[in-house]
């Protein structure tokens, strides 16, 4: 039988996508990188080595994709976060209530969740995968694409692999563009907010009296101010360990060099990162990103070929800072594999059901970002200083009333619509838009604050 699909790229984006066809037929996945045998980082996932939240909208997502896949990935070890009750934030509001939990999100290490998804995907003997191979070019026209050359990558041996369905699932370096003006087609319009934001992350272990069940630990940066944007966050991940991500916009960068990492969380609103930092081991070194920009190309806009389909990165994407890539993947994935079923071939009408999940996520992030100093891309509107306002008062409303919390984050999470907050009981919180009383120190628990032991009695 002839190949159904190929599936450029065979990360969490291919893969989930080489799932859903795979009830259509075959499917080839053609992956540049050769894939580890145990669940540790690969040189084709540059940001594997950071922070991963997968949002509940995201978590429901993929367990609908791979039924069993959360409860596997809570046996080896990932950390089921409840929503607001593991969470300890600080923002420009104060520090964030930790009212009972109303979602659950997940977090653990990318090298996990990609090892967890990849050995369930291809055990389907539909699916069959082509490591170290470069994808090159498309074959067809500006009508329709009818497959794609490849090339292995030792060898230099180019092959031709025809297909019903090609779909790029190549990432942040995707050169679907390219491809596309070669078949004839007219430019993709992009659009970029890049606040020139860099992260560094360091993994460590956890002090050993850590409570297990360690809370998400935040300090977010705050935009508007006409400042660069500084902020950390610790993820418990598995096997006792956090990873945590100091961010900065441009001209407030982290170091890449351990004392500079950790006296730059020190230096945040607060010190709480930093004295978690002085309580754990480390277990390597600093490792820095900056590939980050808010960038997305309007497939929609596009009169694509017939025959081909965009999706997860290649698509658009976000300032990983706010925790929603993987989660907007795999609400694309369900997306495309609902729009396959009701419209078939017609590929356009899919392209556009899979773009229209990245648009909340979208607006929210570049909304946010272009009110950075020395943002690149578009100038801060009228609008945007609007929308921030509302949000803030949308946050000291939340931080007050656990339902109207509740409502803000299906937004967030991606559980639901951001109409949501349009209910009479957050319009009655906006009127009354009085600040929430907040501690001056984080919300922890007794057992967690006694993991700060004498740090936090010599600062006060």
């Amino acid at each position: 039988m002839g190949v159904t699909a190929v599936v450029l790229g065979g990360g969490l984006a291919g893969m989930l996508v080489a799932s859903v066809l795979a009830e259509r037929g075959p499917v080839v996945v053609v992956e540049r990188d050769r894939y580890p045998a145990e669940a540790v980082e690969r040189k084709g996932v540059p940001q594997a080595h950071h922070g991963h939240l997968l949002l509940p909208g995201g978590v429901r997502r993929l367990d609908a994709l791979l039924p069993g896949l959360v409860d596997e990935l809570l046996a080896r070890g990932a950390q089921r976060l409840g929503l607001p009750e593991d969470v300890v934030s600080l923002s420009a509001q104060g520090w964030a209530p930790r009212f009972p939990a109303v979602q659950h999100a997940l977090s653990c290490s990318r090298a996990l969740l990609d090892h967890a998804v990849r050995t369930r995907v291809l055990a389907d003997e539909r699916i069959s995968v082509r490591t170290g191979t470069d994808a090159e070019e498309l074959r067809g026209d500006a009508a329709r694409v009818g497959g794609v050359l490849v090339r292995d990558r030792e060898t230099r041996r180019a092959a031709e692999l025809p297909a019903e369905l090609v779909v790029d699932a190549t990432g942040r370096g995707s050169r679907t563009p390219r491809w596309l003006t070669a078949l004839g087609v007219p430019p993709v319009p992009e659009e970029r907010v890049d606040p020139g934001l860099a992260y560094a992350t360091r993994l460590f272990r956890a002090p050993e009296d850590a409570p297990e069940h360690f809370p998400n630990v935040s300090v977010q940066a705050s935009p508007g101010t006409g400042r660069p944007g500084r902020a950390g966050v610790l993820f418990p991940i598995e096997d006792r360990r956090w990873l945590i991500t100091l961010s900065g916009t441009r001209g407030g960068e982290p170091p890449a060099d351990a004392d500079g990492f950790a006296a730059f969380a020190r230096a945040l609103p607060h010190p709480v990162l930093g004295e978690l930092i002085a309580r754990a081991d480390p277990l390597g070194p600093v490792r820095g990103y900056r590939n980050t920009a808010n960038h997305r190309r309007r497939y929609e806009r596009t009169r694509l070929p017939s025959g081909f389909l965009v999706v997860g990165d290649a698509v658009g994407s976000t300032n990983p800072t706010y925790g929603q890539g993987m989660s907007v993947t795999a609400a694309q994935v369900v997306a495309l594999r609902d729009a396959l079923r009701e419209h078939g071939g017609d590929t356009r009408r899919v392209q556009r059901a899979i773009t229209a999940q990245g648009r909340t996520s979208w607006s929210a992030a570049a909304g946010q970002d272009v009110l950075y100093p020395e943002v690149l891309g578009r100038r801060p509107g009228r609008a945007d200083v609007l929308r921030h306002r509302f949000g803030r008062r949308l946050e000291r409303a939340g931080a007050r009333d656990p339902e109207v919390f509740a409502r803000l984050l299906r937004g967030h999470t991606l559980t639901g619509s951001p109409a949501a907050v349009l209910h009479p009981r957050v319009l009655r919180a906006l009127l009354r838009d009085a600040p929430a009383r907040s501690s001056a120190e984080p919300p922890f628990t007794e057992a967690e604050r006694a993991v700060l032991g004498n740090l936090e009695e010599d600062r006060t």
